[in-house]
């Protein structure tokens, strides 16, 4: 794993006050990728299956790990978390809202924990040829941290074609903005996990976001996502 600080961290948190995401340099080495997503044949790992064309919510499957995590899952966690708080905080400022995120991983979890919000949401996600995923947002209870983390795990255009990360942006009095973007091996993406500012002459207001994963053309497609808050 290579250091999440290292990162320019101030090129990415303009990038995702621009467009809601931003992609970080390579963090994880094509080994590390390939190891991660072996775990999924691991069951015992994970605390729920879930398949995405019995919900609608697409098609393909996913599944949550339970505690405890992988350690590199749970370093990657740790490690982000610091600098998504500073934009996190931002957000809030800006739409006038609280902003309950401590400065610690630990202490935000154990609010939720406190709040009822306790299972583990780190999530390894398996697309076969045909598989995709709909628009939607990790949500999970009341307390929700505003950015989340999706990390590839396979190398698009050789193990897989398709599977775009699609992010589709509400934007206040206008049509729906999309980006989309092709997740390399071992990069992470930061996006919106529920909605973002967008200022206009009127000020600052919350813009909705949704993301999900276009059809996978060919090949198999697996992502490793970090939610920062846990689930009731």
């Amino acid at each position: 794993m290579r250091s999440v600080s290292s990162a320019d961290w101030t090129a990415l948190a303009d990038e995702v006050n621009t467009y809601g995401c931003a992609l970080t340099p390579q963090i994880l080495t094509a080994k590390e990728c390939q190891q991660i997503a072996a775990l999924y044949e691991d069951v015992s790992r994970f605390r729920s299956t879930i398949d995405m064309a019995r919900y609608r919510f697409g098609s393909g499957q996913y599944r949550y790990f339970d505690s405890p995590f992988p350690a590199l899952v749970a370093k990657l966690r740790e490690a982000f978390y610091p600098h998504l708080l500073p934009i996190a905080r931002d957000w809030a400022a800006k739409l006038r809202q609280p902003a309950p995120w401590p400065d610690t991983l630990d202490e935000w979890l154990d609010m939720c924990h406190r709040a009822g919000q306790r299972k583990p949401t780190p999530i390894l996600l398996r697309y076969k040829e045909g598989d995709w995923n709909a628009l939607h947002r990790d949500l999970y209870g009341d307390l929700v941290f505003p950015l989340q983390v999706v990390i590839g795990l396979n190398v698009p255009g050789t193990d897989h074609t398709g599977g775009e990360f699609m992010l589709v942006e509400q934007r206040p009095r206008a049509q729906s903005r999309g980006t989309a973007t092709l997740l390399p091996q071992g990069h992470g993406l930061i996006f919106t996990t529920r909605d973002r500012p967008v200022q206009s002459a009127r000020g600052w207001s919350a813009s909705p976001v949704r993301h999900g994963v276009s059809v996978v053309r060919s090949g198999i497609r697996h992502t490793l996502g970090l939610v920062f808050h846990d689930a009731a």
